[in-house]
C-alpha cells in the first residue's frame, strides 16, 4: 500500500513537473507584457514586495511536504502542490472524476471561499448574468447569497413571481424540491432555482422564528421594469425595484413628462433594492446632483481605483428629496444614497442598509465562461467604506404598519462569516446582534406558545395603492410628512420675507 501511494506520489510530481516548465515558460512571456503595460503602475517595487510578503505570512496555515521543498524551486512550490492535491483527489476520491470536474470543482471552491461574491460562472450563470443586466431573464426573481451553507434572500425583485409569492428579505431557503441545501456550492443551488418559464419549483422557508413553511413558484421569464413612478399630494414618488440599463432613462421620462407640475419634492423608494449596474447608480446619482463626487472604488491595481463625479445641472433644480433604504437596499442603491446624503443633497430614511460595498468584476475565460471577482470597495464622497457599514440614515425608521411591530431579524453583510474587512465586520455585527435582541426576546416569550398565523403587513402593503402604502407604511408615510414639513418651512419663510419687505 506504501508503495503504492508513494508511486502515485511520484507519477503526480512529475505530471507536476512537467506542468511547472509549462507554466515558467508562460509566466516568463506574459511577465513582460505585464511589466510593459504597467497595470500596477501606481505600486513601487518595493510595496509590491512588501505586499507579497504579507501575503506569504497570510498563507503560513498552508504546509508544503518536503518532498517538494527539496525538488520544486521555492517559487513554483505552491502551483506543484496544487497540481499534487488535483493528482490524490483524482486517484483516490471515492467517485472518480474527469480532470476537468477536479479543476472545476477546484476554481469554485477557491473563489467561493475569497469572499460571499466572488465565484466561478459556468455557461448557465453566466448567461444568466448577461440576462439579468439587461432586464430580462428567466427564473424565481430573487437576489440570494450563500450564508453558513444554507441560502440567505437578499430581496426578491418587484413583481416576480419570488415577489408575489410573499417571499421577502432575510428569508432562508433550506430545502429545494425536498432536497436541502446545505453543502451545495452557490452555483449548483442556483441551477436548481432557474428553470424553464412555466416549470415550478418547491421552496421550503425559514423565516425568523416562524416554523419554516413550503411555497411553490412557478418561474417566469423576468422582465423587470425598474422605475414606477407616481405622484400624490403634489410629491413624486419613485420606486426603484433594480438598477439595470433602464433605471436612468426611466426616472428621466417621468421627470420630462411632470417638469411643468408644481411638486413640492420626490422621494426615492429604494427599499429591499439587491443591486445592479454600477453605471447606472452614478447616472441616477447625476439626475439629482450639481456637481460633486458621488462615489469612488479602491483596489489594488490603478485599473481597479476609480473616482466618479457628477456633471454641472441638477435636472430637479434642488427638489426636495428623500431617499427611503433597508437592510435589503444592497449595493447600487447603496452608492446612491451615499452620493446624495454626503453632498447634502437628500435625507436618508429609514434602517441602515445591507452593506454591501464591494466591486466585482466579470472576467470571460471564454466566450460561454467567466469568473466573478472582487476587485475593489465603494467609497462614498466623504471616504466613508460602505463594505460592512452600509449607510447609515439620517432618520431611523424601522418598517412598521404605523403601530410599530415587534423588532424583526435583518441579515447584512457583516453576518457573513467571510466578509471582507473583518475588523468593520466584527463591531457591526455586535451592533446588528443587538438590534436583533428584540426579535430574540420575542422569541423566547412565545417559545410556549404555539404558532399562529398574523398578518404580515409587509406583504399586504405589496396589494395596496400608493395611497393607501402612505397611510399604513410608517417609513413611507414619514417620508411623504418630510416633504410636507420643508415645504411648510420654505412657504413660512417666504410669507415671512414678504412682510418684512412690506414694513
Amino acid at each position: 500500500m506504501k508503495n503504492q501511494k508513494y508511486n502515485v506520489l511520484k507519477k503526480v510530481l512529475l505530471i507536476a513537473s512537467s506542468f511547472v516548465i509549462v507554466f515558467a515558460c508562460s509566466t516568463s512571456c506574459s511577465g513582460g507584457s505585464t511589466k510593459k503595460e504597467g497595470t500596477n503602475s501606481q505600486f513601487s517595487p518595493t510595496e509590491n514586495s512588501k505586499s507579497k510578503k504579507d501575503t506569504s505570512k497570510r498563507e503560513c496555515g498552508l504546509v508544503i511536504p518536503d518532498s517538494i521543498k527539496k525538488n520544486v524551486p521555492e517559487d513554483m512550490q505552491y502551483t506543484v502542490f496544487l497540481q499534487m492535491i488535483l493528482g490524490l483527489i483524482r486517484a483516490e476520491y471515492v467517485n472518480e472524476l474527469s480532470e476537468g470536474e477536479s479543476v472545476e470543482k477546484t476554481i469554485s471552491g477557491m473563489l467561493s471561499s475569497l469572499d460571499p461574491h466572488s465565484s466561478y460562472l459556468n455557461e448557465k450563470a453566466f448567461s444568466a448574468l448577461k440576462n439579468q443586466t439587461e432586464g430580462e431573464f428567466g427564473g424565481l426573481g430573487i437576489e440570494i447569497m450563500m450564508d453558513e451553507s444554507f441560502v440567505r434572500i437578499i430581496s426578491p425583485i418587484d413583481d416576480t413571481p419570488a415577489y408575489k409569492a410573499g417571499l421577502k428579505s432575510g428569508d432562508m431557503i433550506i430545502y429545494i424540491n425536498d432536497e436541502c441545501v446545505n453543502g451545495l456550492s452557490a452555483e449548483e443551488t442556483l441551477e436548481r432555482l432557474r428553470g424553464k418559464p412555466g416549470t415550478k419549483v418547491k421552496l421550503k422557508i425559514k423565516r425568523a422564528d416562524k416554523t419554516p413553511f413550503d411555497v411553490t413558484i412557478e418561474r417566469a421569464l423576468i422582465k423587470v421594469q425598474s422605475v414606477k413612478a407616481e405622484i400624490l399630494n403634489n410629491v413624486g414618488y419613485i420606486r426603484i425595484s433594480t438598477f439595470d440599463k433602464h433605471t436612468t432613462e426611466g426616472i428621466k421620462k417621468f421627470l420630462s413628462e411632470n417638469k411643468d407640475k408644481k411638486l413640492y419634492g420626490l422621494i426615492l423608494d429604494v427599499r429591499n433594492n439587491p443591486g445592479g449596474l454600477l453605471d447606472e447608480a452614478v447616472s441616477v446619482s447625476d439626475i439629482f446632483l450639481d456637481g460633486g463626487k458621488i462615489v469612488s472604488t479602491r483596489g489594488r491595481t490603478e485599473d481597479n481605483t476609480k473616482e466618479f463625479s457628477a456633471k454641472k445641472g441638477d435636472l430637479t433644480n434642488g427638489m426636495p428629496l428623500v431617499v427611503l433604504i433597508n437592510s435589503g437596499t444592497a449595493s447600487a442603491p447603496e452608492i446612491l444614497a451615499g452620493a446624495l446624503r454626503d453632498n447634502k443633497r437628500a435625507i436618508i430614511i429609514g434602517t441602515r442598509s445591507f452593506g454591501k460595498g464591494s466591486v466585482q468584476k466579470v472576467i470571460p475565460l471564454s466566450e460561454k465562461t467567466a469568473i466573478k471577482l472582487t476587485v475593489a470597495k465603494h467609497f462614498t464622497p466623504s471616504g466613508e467604506c460602505i463594505q460592512a457599514n452600509g449607510i447609515t440614515p439620517d432618520i431611523e425608521a424601522d418598517w412598521a404598519e404605523i403601530k410599530k411591530p415587534e423588532a424583526l431579524f435583518v441579515v447584512r453583510e457583516e453576518f457573513f462569516p467571510n466578509a471582507l474587512d473583518a475588523e468593520k465586520r466584527e463591531k457591526n455585527k455586535k451592533i446588528s446582534d443587538e438590534e436583533n435582541k428584540k426579535a430574540i426576546d420575542a422569541l423566547n416569550k412565545k417559545k410556549d406558545e404555539k404558532d399562529k398565523e398574523e398578518e404580515d403587513y409587509e406583504l399586504l402593503y405589496r396589494k395596496l395603492s400608493l395611497k393607501e402604502r402612505a397611510e399604513k407604511d410608517f417609513q413611507l408615510s414619514k417620508a411623504f410628512d418630510t416633504i410636507m414639513t420643508i415645504e411648510k418651512v420654505k412657504t413660512m419663510t417666504a410669507s415671512k420675507a414678504l412682510s418684512n419687505a412690506k414694513k
